[in-house]
């Protein structure tokens, strides 16, 4: 009758106990078949990877699918704009291991990725494991991070800029009216590049984003009269959507050093929740420049691979918010580390995404599991067929402005194959990829001799 307590037990502990307690002297094997298990998670091999790449949602967004020996699958996403190469150069090196060993494979090849977008193949692996891994052990992926913080992940959008600052803020004030409580909005010097006495700049110089040059190597400059009308922009902007909301701005163009601290000065007074990317992450030292002189948080983040540059940044106070994208900054621990470890200088994260509701997903249950999370960029809210791409998850999956923390296994979703097809950017629906089979074979990727 010992024995038989302590199968008993095991039962009530087991997933999923379909049936009775058994009574009698059942053997193992026979408990074991009113038992349902997800999968045998130590016998799981990695047998593939495919992709199917994504258009307008509203970026290209290369979706990955992980499949194993079991029949269950992991799904990620290499970083909105990026290739889905990056992801694919990882498959031979990925195939053949357990891919609930995340960290393991995780250190294996986090070499072959980098800053911005290039890192998009090795986090969208990295999230797929997790998915994996929760689908294996039957639980959410939240939890396997150490449980939440949080049920419902407050987001701020993305939202169509205007030349008119009237129309802007009736924009921003339709985002508030839909439930948003955290806004931004992009401010750039181009809204006076026509303005005389507004900006200098050497004669060709591109004023917008989309510079090859560092901004500090541009020559392009903001004057007072400048700073000024571009603070007039966000008052207008400000009195539309009212003080109590957070209102961050971002895009300023390729501006200088001193210029930055010009420009920041002037908006001080409307009370931006923070300055994004002003200048690029790497330059601490002028980062800090920056922040010593004004009265209004800066942020960066977007493009840093993996913790070690964040812990600099915070470790420095070179600015007060960081806000890393989790498919570049390394997946959902690295980003969840990078979290814990700057909340120990006191610095707040904020997330960064651009993408599908699988790197969403991905976003939401590192939020959830991260206590200095502040809130997480959607850029989809106007793409009316975005939330239909999975199914498993509360509908629209922006909802009020909050998304709500799945507790499905793994990412929680499932993909709508139907309506994915109908959003291919190439013909080619997770189609077979032996070419990449055993590109590793060729190469030497030891960091060593």
């Amino acid at each position: 009758m010992k024995r038989l307590n302590s199968r008993r037990g095991f039962l009530r502990g087991a997933a999923g106990v379909t049936g009775a307690t058994i009574w009698g002297g059942n053997t193992l094997d026979a408990m074991m078949q009113h038992t349902n298990t997800a999968s045998k998670p130590s016998e799981l091999k990695i047998t593939d990877l495919r992709v199917a790449t994504l258009a307008r949602a509203p970026m290209t967004c290369p979706v990955i699918r992980i499949d194993t020996n079991q029949g269950i699958y992991g799904l990620g996403e290499v970083r909105d704009g990026a290739s889905k190469t990056y992801a694919l150069i990882l498959k031979s090196r990925i195939l053949g291991e357990n891919p609930c060993n995340v960290d393991k494979i995780f250190r294996k090849i986090k070499q072959f990725g980098f800053d911005a977008r290039q890192g998009g193949g090795v986090c969208a692996v990295e999230m797929a494991l997790w998915d994996l891994a929760g689908k294996a052990y039957n639980v959410p992926v939240y939890q396997m991070l150490g449980g939440k913080f949080r049920d419902k992940i407050r987001c701020y959008a993305d939202t169509t800029e205007s030349d008119d600052p009237k129309i802007y803020g009736e924009r921003l004030k339709k985002r508030k009216e839909q439930g948003f409580t955290w806004l931004k909005m992009d401010l750039g010097v181009d809204l006076v590049k026509d303005v005389p006495g507004a900006l200098t700049y050497p004669d060709g110089e591109q004023l917008t984003m989309g510079s090859r040059k560092e901004h500090m190597l541009t020559g392009i400059e903001i004057t007072h009269k400048g700073a000024e009308l571009m603070a007039e922009f966000m008052s207008v902007v400000r009195e539309q959507v009212g003080w109590n909301v957070p209102l961050s701005a971002d895009h300023f163009g390729h501006i200088g050093v001193h210029s930055c601290i010009r420009l920041a000065n002037a908006l001080e007074k409307y009370n931006p929740a923070w300055l994004e990317d002003m200048i690029p992450w790497q330059r601490t030292e002028q980062l800090k420049e920056i922040k010593s002189h004004i009265g209004v948080p800066l942020l960066t983040g977007e493009d840093i691979y993996l913790k070690e540059h964040f812990i600099e940044l915070a470790k420095n106070h070179a600015v007060d918010i960081l806000h890393p994208d989790l498919a570049t900054s390394g997946g959902i621990l690295e980003t969840k580390k990078i979290g814990d470890a700057i909340q120990e200088y006191g610095v707040p994260m904020a997330m960064h995404f651009a993408g599908s509701p699988v790197s969403c997903m991905a976003n939401v249950h590192c939020a959830a599991a991260t206590e200095n999370f502040l809130v997480l960029e959607n850029h989809s809210v106007d793409v009316p067929w975005w939330s239909d791409l999975v199914d498993g998850v509360e509908k629209p999956i922006v909802n009020k402005g909050y998304i709500t923390v799945p507790d499905k296994p793994g990412l929680g979703v499932t993909l709508n194959d139907e309506v994915m097809k109908q959003h291919l950017l190439e013909p080619g629906y997770f189609e077979p990829t032996t070419q990449w089979d055993k590109e590793n074979q060729r190469i030497n990727d030891r960091l060593f001799s």
